[in-house]
């Protein structure tokens, strides 16, 4: 039986596309939803970019019928504007108040009334990805749904980039003895990933354990390359750190992602990471730093002050990085030596979008804040001899439109997990402090 599926206007400003993925149903778009995505259509951010996608689909959608009839898709299903069924006189009572959210339910319910008095119904869905619509519809006694077409993966699949294996200690030993392993002597019935770790533990229950890595071809289990030294003062706390340190050193790995709760060490370990590669090893021209400046939607032009003053409010979570790294001792000191060395820049990610970026150590905080299209557009102007690290909590998102299956941050590390340029590791332990873990863990 064919559905009518009505939409939410964040469904499309999310995905331009959304109007394909319904298969043979029908497709309705309330006449109000036209009116915001019109709204929305001179935004210079991702919204913007999508409302004025979904205008020119719908303008070339014209060519094959009146919308307001609705026009079959390629699909067999159809789309249509609606400018009917506006009437509010069966939710007056329940929501009376004629906000946009409300049109739209008046839609989805005049609809679902008037289906109820055919001998065969069609279910009536609105689809919207806001929880609060979601639960008015349900007050209304409509069918609901979110939009799931844009998430990658459940909430519990993320890849983590290592995996725990109980062996027959005679494995771990043959390992230390030859420092390798092939992956078929392990009879797993399933492959690994390039540069994904394992950790081998006893099957017997001794502490005899192992710590290796996937190699390139994702063929055999080499032991890891790098010492347990410190970088730039920074030692490895855990086995998750000595994973994550191995990645952003290896020079053959472009791209590195590395999620993770608050407090895990993410940002700090890549800042003495790439510190180490541009003014120790001079492999890389200059250290890039960037995250969004969008937490909660206003853009830095509502600040005072010149660029590097409007910045800073949004940057400052990487400053207490880099005085801990110098070990500074007074307020200011960290501008003076960023400004003495010139190969450090901390910039919005607003400023390097567009540029082509070669022989750079680039690091993007909080991606986890970026939608699919936006981290395509930033990943893609990584130049010859540059590498790139995303850092970010999928579980922490301030985008009203993303979460934590579909932001750009999840959309990377499930495209490229197969890939021998890049490498994954999710940090667990927090070790900033005590509180902050029992925070993170807590609250």
């Amino acid at each position: 039986m064919k559905k009518i599926y009505v939409l939410d206007t964040n469904v499309l400003l999310q995905d331009p596309n959304a109007v394909f993925a319904f298969e043979d149903n029908e497709v309705i778009i309330p006449a109000v939803v036209l009116e915001e995505i019109d709204s929305k259509k001179r935004n210079a951010d991702e919204l913007g970019r999508n409302a004025r996608y979904v205008s020119r689909l719908l303008d070339g959608l014209r060519g094959r019928g009146r919308l307001h009839d609705g026009v079959t898709l390629d699909s067999g299903g159809t789309v249509k504007v609606e400018l009917n069924h506006r009437s509010f006189a069966k939710m007056q009572d329940v929501f009376g108040e004629i906000t946009n959210d409300n049109r739209i339910l008046a839609v989805a319910l005049n609809y679902h009334a008037e289906e109820q008095q055919k001998e065969n119904p069609a279910p009536v869905i609105l689809v919207s990805k806001d929880t609060l619509v979601r639960i008015k519809a349900d007050v209304l006694g409509l069918m609901t749904e979110d939009y799931l077409n844009d998430r990658f993966i459940s909430d519990s699949e993320l890849y983590t980039g290592y995996t725990t294996l109980k062996v027959h200690p005679a494995i771990i030993d043959e390992f230390y003895s030859y420092r390798f392993l092939s992956i078929n002597s392990l009879q797993l019935g399933y492959s690994l990933y390039p540069h994904e770790f394992v950790i081998l533990k006893d099957q017997m229950g001794t502490s005899k354990s192992a710590l290796l890595k996937v190699n390139a071809e994702g063929k055999k289990l080499e032991p890891l390359h790098l010492s347990n030294d410190p970088v730039w003062g920074i030692a490895a706390r855990n086995a998750q750190q000595r994973m994550a340190l191995e990645l952003l050193l290896n020079d053959e790995i472009p791209l590195v992602t590395l999620t993770g709760k608050a407090g895990t060490g993410k940002t700090l370990l890549t800042l003495a990471a790439g510190l180490m590669k541009v003014e120790d090893e001079h492999k890389y021209k200059k250290l890039l730093i960037a995250r969004p400046v969008v937490p909660m939607g206003k853009d830095i032009g509502y600040l005072p002050g010149e660029k590097d003053e409007k910045l800073r409010p949004w940057m400052q979570p990487i400053y207490d990085n880099l005085e801990f790294l110098f070990n500074t001792k007074k307020t200011g000191d960290i501008d003076k030596i960023l400004a003495g060395l010139g190969s450090i820049q901390v910039e919005a990610l607003t400023y390097i979008r567009g540029r082509s970026i070669p022989g750079q150590f680039i690091i993007i905080d909080e991606a986890q804040n970026l939608s699919k299209h936006e981290v395509k557009t930033i990943v893609s102007r990584v130049g010859e001899g540059s590498k790139i690290v995303l850092l970010g909590d999928p579980g922490q998102i301030d985008h009203p439109y993303l979460d934590a299956s579909s932001n750009g941050l999840t959309y990377v590390v499930e495209r490229f997990k197969q890939e021998a340029v890049s490498g994954q590791v999710t940090l667990e332990k927090g070790e900033r402090s005590h509180l902050a873990q029992l925070a993170a863990d807590l609250l």
